[in-house]
């Protein structure tokens, strides 16, 4: 199966199953699906915990209810790039948390062959793997980052360690960077969010930079509401992607520390505490999100959380209200949201596929030769794909 042929496939897939993924978990009050509603119930809160943190258990606990869940787990299944990680000095490593670097060791060995090219990393930050490029003998890596600081302390760490590169300050959804591209160069674009990486993407493809090698990531950030796909299959679909459906994407996480778990399990039972209460007391029946806030409020109160909620709404509080009765509200309503969630977390990775797939759609139709990989195991990142593409032969495209 070519790309062309998978993104159809899973965009079909995608478009008959939007029931199932293309809602909002706050705005119901009960399971909205009857047929998976008696399965659903029977789970515990650490059963739905474990479904959500193993991907082929969620896809086998929900096909018997939509059976077309068996052909989901191909069609998001991509190819493993076969890497055997580079060992670094620990001044390469330096600064670099333990996780962070794996994943920078496995995305530089999945680029293949030593870089011979010179070298275009795009919002670098600190230019970390900027430096494990240099380090293997890239002719020149030209950094560009937004932040001033991070240039400078990018700068004075390659001067340092004697490594052939040079960093540009530029906010680049703003300022002119088409300049930075060229033809004889290899782009490269680890993690860069949403519009950023389309850029990047616009302008290679503009430059007809050589080889061109991105690890998406944040699709939602920067861009309209309403998405606005990058090839032509994907603008011939039937789906119609909000920023709500594209942060569903990456709602598969590496596994958060217990105490952060905690917290935000607090966080829903009290936002969602907060809205009964707020339907009760204004007669309204659909959900009200409010602001987001440090998490040091979730060590307080129920009552001093609805009493800052109902001040940011403008709503207000009566003085005799019984907080545990809208608590225990909460609770019964968090436990339908996990419930949907799971069922919408079934879909997170076919979207985040669509979506790449997508991209490596529109740089074929730009003339390059594309593949699509993983570049590392999921628990180093859940962001783990990388599109890789190379200018084909000016004969052959002639």
């Amino acid at each position: 199966m070519n790309l062309a042929e998978q993104f159809t496939a899973l965009d079909n897939l995608l478009h008959d199953t939007r029931q199932y993924w293309q809602c909002t978990a706050f705005d119901f009050d009960q399971l909205p699906w009857p047929e998976l509603e008696q399965a659903l119930t029977a789970l515990d809160d650490q059963q739905v915990a474990d479904l959500d943190s193993d991907q082929p258990a969620l896809y086998q606990f929900i096909s018997p209810y939509v059976p077309v869940i068996n052909d989901l787990a191909a069609l998001c299944e991509l190819p493993q790039a076969l890497v055997t990680r580079t060992e670094y000095p620990f001044w390469i490593s330096n600064g670099i948390k333990g996780r962070k670097f794996t994943q920078l060791q496995d995305f530089v060995a999945s680029l293949g062959q030593a870089p011979t090219l010179p070298v275009l990393e795009w919002c670098a930050g600190k230019g970390h793997l900027g430096r494990m490029l240099a380090y293997n003998q890239a002719p020149e890596v030209h950094s560009i980052e937004l932040q001033q600081h991070l240039c400078e302390q990018g700068q004075h760490s390659a001067q340092q360690q004697g490594l052939a590169m040079r960093f540009s300050q530029a906010d680049v959804l703003v300022d002119e960077v088409t300049g930075y591209f060229k033809p004889r160069q290899h782009a490269v674009a680890l993690h860069a969010c949403g519009a950023l990486h389309q850029t990047f993407m616009n302008c290679a493809v503009s430059a007809q930079t050589q080889k061109i090698s991105l690890s998406p990531c944040c699709y939602h950030l920067f861009t309209d509401n309403d998405y606005q796909a990058m090839s032509e299959l994907a603008r011939l679909s039937k789906l119609k992607l909000t920023h709500r459906d594209l942060k569903l994407a990456l709602q598969e996480t590496v596994t958060a520390p217990s105490r952060v778990d905690k917290i935000r399990r607090t966080e829903v039972q009290w936002r969602l505490g907060f809205d009964a209460l707020r339907k009760t007391l204004t007669g309204e029946q659909h959900y009200v999100s409010v602001p987001s806030v440090n998490k040091a409020i979730f060590s307080d109160s129920f009552k001093a959380f609805c009493a800052w909620a109902a001040n940011k709404k403008s709503l207000s509080l009566p003085q005799y209200i019984d907080y545990d009765y809208f608590l225990a509200k909460g609770e019964m309503r968090k436990k339908v949201t996990e419930r949907i969630e799971l069922v919408r977390h079934v879909f997170r990775r076919a979207i985040e596929v669509w979506l790449v797939l997508d991209r490596a759609l529109y740089l074929q139709q730009q003339g390059y030769q594309v593949t699509v990989q993983t570049f590392c195991e999921k628990h180093l990142t859940p962001r783990n794909i990388l599109i890789q593409a190379t200018v084909k032969d000016r004969k052959e495209m002639s």
